[in-house]
């Protein structure tokens, strides 16, 4: 029997299309944006991190700028006195040790790429599994705000908290579906499963979905 997991995988992919994984940035680029997308949208990020690549074409010269300078130009991106420090502070520790270039990560063993990126000031298992996924291919899920409530919703995961529900997806989804899955469920949680008013008549998980069966 199929377990639910490969259900909601199926659903997903038959509603929204099978998602192949294409390289997004270099690591350091990806984990820069990944900081820079908290609590925002897509679009104020992307502005963010341009202006700040305008400004200091270099990591060096980001690095060296100092909190203030990275704050003026990453302020389209919102919450930048939060964002600027964490910036800087990973340029500082990358700067220290000598590179600004992580591509050897995509050569490391996977415990040991996410153990080393979760060193970094201010990242965490969702911030380093972006930067894994999305730069390097590595089946490593991101558990987002919407990967996180469409999960419980439908009964994948309790309500645990992130990172627990980082360990109790991964044990779930097949590596080779990790990023389709993900692509996919972020959509549905920003199309369909919203926070407020989710769109039952439209979802395709409504039959599988816990929440709903809770409310009827």
């Amino acid at each position: 029997m199929k377990s639910k997991a490969l259900l909601v995988c199926d659903l997903l992919d038959a509603a929204y299309g099978e998602v192949k994984w294409e390289r997004h940035n270099p690591p350091l680029d990806e984990l820069v944006l990944t900081i820079l997308s908290q609590n925002t949208t897509a679009a104020n990020c992307r502005a963010a991190f341009d202006r700040l690549r305008v400004k200091f074409p270099a990591w060096e010269q980001v690095a060296r700028a100092g909190v203030s300078e990275i704050a003026e130009a990453i302020r389209p991106g919102g919450l930048a006195e939060i964002k600027a420090p964490r910036i800087n502070a990973i340029l500082e520790q990358l700067e220290a040790l000598g590179s600004y270039d992580l591509s050897w990560l995509d050569k490391a063993p996977m415990d040991e790429a996410r153990r080393y990126l979760e060193n970094f000031h201010g990242v965490g298992k969702k911030t380093a599994a972006c930067v894994l996924l999305f730069s390097l291919g590595k089946p490593v899920l991101p558990v987002d705000t919407h990967v996180y409530r469409v999960g419980w919703r439908v009964g994948l995961i309790p309500k645990v908290g992130a990172d627990r529900s980082h360990e109790l997806l991964a044990e779930q989804i097949p590596p080779e579906r990790v990023y389709s899955f993900h692509i996919n469920m972020v959509r549905h949680g920003r199309e369909v499963c919203r926070a407020r008013n989710p769109r039952h008549t439209d979802c395709v998980l409504y039959e599988v979905c816990d929440y709903v069966r809770g409310k009827d």
